[in-house]
């Protein structure tokens, strides 16, 4: 196995960070390295605010449900979806691409630019030593987090990524098995199957909960993620997604 998968079979969310900043030129290496990732059509529908204020990180700590990590960390990423660059290159060019700004398709190519440019950052930032966290808490109060940062119109801050030095490593968190989420040819419709491997997953969850707490929790994997669909959330986003000029048509 070579450093670069392993690395990656490595990972794991970092919520402690000791009290020390990111350089400069991490920064620029973890940026320069997001930048690198592919892209759809060249398009680079992508944004990342840097945020080294410390009275906005702790206010971004506080809109994304109050978790202390992100103000804590030695430097935080946001990553949006922008088109706002675009509206400017209609403007260049005295063409009209509203339509197409607009499209569910363009928001799409934005979503997946920005997700592959954040792991491209994770990943740099992993091999430094350092520790990551993603933050989809942003979302939670995306009004509030879009006047911190001043986004402009077509530009949704999506989510965070919060990059620092450990000071503490949680154990793994077994993901499913391969053969749960890897299909050949075509998607595996053995619903038996398909639950068997759910419960035997469960099982796998449940004992890494009861390792971790000292027995205080135990629940499984598909309880957990009913809980957290049964709670309705953030159900404002289409609305506030297409106040922002995107995903209208």
């Amino acid at each position: 196995m070579n450093e670069m998968i392993q690395l990656m079979k490595d990972h794991r969310s970092v919520r402690h960070f000791e009290d020390k900043r990111l350089t400069k030129e991490q920064i620029e290496e973890i940026v320069t390295a997001a930048q690198s990732a592919s892209t759809s059509s060249f398009v680079q529908a992508y944004s990342i605010i840097g945020v080294s204020d410390q009275q906005k990180k702790e206010k971004l700590a506080e809109l994304a449900g109050n978790q202390g990590f992100v103000a804590d960390s030695g430097h935080f990423f946001v990553f949006c979806a922008d088109l706002h660059r675009h509206e400017v290159i209609a403007e260049l060019e005295g063409v009209d691409l509203t339509e197409s700004i607009e499209s569910t398709e363009k928001f799409m190519v934005a979503l997946i630019d920005a997700a592959l440019a954040a792991e491209n950052a994770s990943l740099a930032a992993e091999s430094m030593g350092l520790g990551i966290c993603y933050v989809g808490g942003l979302r939670n109060q995306l009004q509030d987090v879009s006047e911190v940062l001043k986004t402009p119109n077509h530009v949704i801050p999506l989510f965070g990524l919060a990059v620092g030095y450990p000071s503490k490593r949680n154990a793994q968190k077994p993901r499913l098995p391969m053969n749960h989420i890897y299909h050949e040819n075509e998607y595996e419709q053995d619903r038996d199957l398909y639950i068997q491997e759910l419960q035997a997953y469960n099982e796998v969850i449940s004992a890494y909960y009861k390792e971790r707490t000292a027995g205080k929790r135990d629940d499984t994997w598909t309880s957990q993620i009913a809980g957290m669909f049964e709670r309705k959330k953030r159900m404002y986003m289409k609305q506030f997604v297409q106040e922002k000029g995107l995903d209208k048509r």
